[in-house]
């Protein structure tokens, strides 16, 4: 049996070469960038009236005079224009070309108008007055994002604002989703008394999902036979096999013994901790990686994003943002295992507080609805103090 430690590290140490593919801006968010975005001009790429006002020369306004005849209107999206007369001024909108001539930028709050001319009633007035001056966010063939970065929404309006109608993502590899159990049937079926409609599949591709990983999903019949031969072809189809059950040690836990007879080998079985500790995970030569998870739901929730994830991020170049939140109650865990504790988080006072969710255990499924993410409390001490910080691993996003 490993610690929690050890299988991380064991893990992020199989390496896949991930590839990449183009995809559309629309389906850009929440992917991995794969190429660098670079300006193809200066941002902004004119000296931009930042405030709807007026234009004017800073220097007329120093020698004394605050009234001044407004000579053109200048909406944004015009050509631009030049201030003829430096004594006047042009009416500008947010967003429109500075004119030419004119320095600074008087907000409407900031003056009286009187028919066509426009009184100032401002003590000072500074050169680069509600200007936003060209370049001054990036100069052209500046890198505007690495790769490595997920695509948010920021990063959509940057690729947008460069003219990438399509952009370069990491791809994710070839992956299967596996259930085991003759007591499992689909979700259409109505089960017999015996029976369980399978959910963890699909929770685990509904997971994957919301980073952009597609995944098929299949089944493994309780037999040596055709959990060996289901899985030899699956592994030369998909380079990645997430299965769920049937790696205990149970009578018809078979999935262990068919990965090593088929060439899979065995990184580590057990892992220290609760839920989860019959994890198994095994890898061949850069060719597949397999994550055989307890079949228990939350067991398979909490490897999934305290393992599966991270690596998969990892291996698109994404430097985890590790987290953490406060235990809001004491807790008392006697065994010797890292424990992921079910939690509901809150802020207050600006810090992300956690608290326990009690549940019926790994099976409890149904308790997650109650849940944002689990608090990670280390093996080697057995009581948990509120206001003590621990590292938090959530699935909600709000």
């Amino acid at each position: 049996m490993v610690s929690v430690q050890e299988a991380t590290q064991i893990i992020h140490a199989a390496a896949l070469n991930t590839g990449v593919e183009s995809v559309s801006l629309h389906d850009a968010p929440g992917r991995v960038l794969a190429e660098p975005v670079v300006a193809d001009r200066d941002f902004p790429p004119f000296n931009r009236v930042a405030m709807d006002g007026v234009a004017i020369s800073s220097k007329t306004f120093t020698s004394g005079q605050k009234e001044f005849t407004i000579e053109a209107v200048h909406a944004a999206g015009s050509p631009a224009i030049t201030l003829k007369n430096m004594l006047n001024c042009i009416e500008v909108m947010t967003g429109a070309i500075l004119p030419e001539g004119a320095d600074a930028v008087i907000r409407y709050e900031d003056l009286e108008r009187n028919g066509n001319v426009a009184v100032i009633h401002l003590a000072e007035v500074r050169k680069g007055m509600n200007i936003h001056p060209q370049a001054q966010d990036a100069k052209q063939c500046d890198v505007l994002v690495q790769p490595g970065q997920v695509i948010s929404s920021a990063e959509v309006a940057l690729l947008a604002a460069v003219g990438k109608a399509s952009v370069q993502v990491k791809a994710f590899p070839k992956t299967a989703i596996v259930s085991s159990g003759d007591e499992l049937v689909e979700i259409d079926e109505v089960p017999e008394r015996h029976q369980l409609r399978r959910s963890n599949i699909y929770a685990l591709q509904a997971a994957m999902k919301q980073v952009g990983w597609q995944a098929e999903l299949f089944h493994l019949a309780d037999t040596t036979e055709k959990v060996e031969a289901t899985l030899a072809g699956l592994l030369q189809q998909f380079t990645v096999l997430v299965l769920s059950g049937g790696v205990s040690k149970g009578k018809f836990d078979l999935i262990p013994d068919a990965l090593s007879a088929l060439g899979i080998e065995k990184r580590f079985h057990q892992v220290s901790q609760r839920p989860g500790k019959p994890f198994w995970f095994g890898s061949r030569s850069n060719e597949n990686v397999v994550f055989a998870l307890p079949g228990n739901p939350v067991s398979t929730y909490a490897c999934f994003y305290r393992y599966i994830l991270p690596w998969m991020m990892g291996q698109m170049g994404v430097k985890p943002k590790l987290k953490s939140a406060i235990l809001c109650d004491d807790i008392t865990f006697s065994p010797n295992l890292t424990y992921f504790l079910q939690v509901n988080t809150f802020m207050e006072a600006g810090r992300l507080m956690a608290r326990p969710v009690p549940g019926g255990g790994s099976g409890d499924f149904v308790n997650l609805k109650e849940v944002d993410g689990f608090l990670e409390l280390p093996a080697g001490k057995s009581v948990f103090k509120a206001g003590e910080a621990y590292p938090y691993i959530g699935f909600r996003h709000f």
